[in-house]
């Protein structure tokens, strides 16, 4: 396969594999190996959408074989091996294949037509990544809920960050067409040299939006019994709270919004033991 260069963890926002166990952070970098190898191709300008879609359904095939304890297939080695993994963990096959479904979508460029269809594809490129990092610490379904709330809310803060860069180099744009009509902002005011006042006031709807759903995800440390992963998802929460508000404060088209070193010491000076000292039922901010 010919892909994109790939995006390493170091230059994620939120490095879930650095925070993991030590005894579980090779099964989660294996996940995200496989996930990011995937996602790649859906990203890569240079291919057509027909060997896109080709190219995930030979992801698809190898992580079947290596859940299904078959011949290794010649087309992902990542995903191969991470069906295996699966296969040993006995985690769900959904928790990978949910993503490739997305990332299809991606292939397909398919509009986003409401904040519902977004959810949906939330449901799809960001819910599954919670859900294994739960079923690896053997927790309750009862946490899967706010989990998908708070995977959606880091989803679409990364849209927003990547608006222009996913409308340049790839014509894609995750803003619902609905509050882009309602706010009257059209897809070539993405390439303008600043947000207009339009898009300006639809990114601060989004953001919104985003920090009610941070206050329905922050009960999530209460639902879980790891106290380690307690402390992380206080970590998340902070550094998710920071995230929108940046997103809030500077123009998306002109900043590029990243997390500095005052926000990774007010996540663990004060996010993580929030987490750690939520008590199940007890309401409260841990941002």
């Amino acid at each position: 396969m010919t892909t994109a260069p790939s995006k390493d963890m170091k230059d994620e926002n939120f490095p879930v594999a650095a925070l993991a166990e030590k005894k579980l952070r090779p099964v989660v970098e294996a996940y995200y190996k496989a996930a990011r190898a995937a996602d790649d191709v859906a990203d890569d300008a240079r291919l057509a959408e027909e060997e896109k879609l080709a190219q995930l359904m030979r992801f698809e095939r190898s992580f079947s074989a290596g859940l299904n304890g078959k011949s290794p297939a010649e087309d992902s080695e990542d995903a191969f091996r991470l069906g295996q993994i699966f296969a040993a963990e006995k985690l769900d096959a959904s928790l990978y294949t949910d993503l490739l479904k997305a990332f299809e979508k991606d292939a397909r460029n398919e509009p986003i037509a409401v904040w519902e269809q977004l959810i949906d594809y939330c449901r799809l490129s960001a819910a599954p990544v919670g859900r294994f990092i739960l079923a690896l610490h053997d927790e309750s379904p009862s946490a899967y809920l706010p989990a998908e709330t708070l995977c959606a809310v880091l989803q679409i803060s990364n849209h927003l960050q990547d608006l222009r860069k996913d409308a340049e180099q790839l014509g894609r744009c995750y803003l619902p067409q609905d509050m882009m009509a309602a706010h009257d902002v059209r897809f070539s005011d993405i390439f303008l040299d600043k947000s207009s006042p339009a898009l300006r006031a639809l990114t601060a709807e989004i953001a919104d939006k985003l920090r009610r759903m941070l206050k329905d995800a922050s009960v999530l440390p209460a639902l879980v019994r790891n106290r380690r992963l307690k402390m992380q998802l206080g970590i998340i929460l902070s550094l998710t709270n920071s995230m929108i508000k940046k997103t809030e404060k500077y123009d998306v088209l002109t900043t590029r919004i990243r997390l500095n070193l005052w926000d990774w010491i007010k996540a663990f000076g004060t996010g993580a033991p929030r987490g750690v000292l939520r008590r199940t039922g007890k309401a409260g901010s841990v941002l």
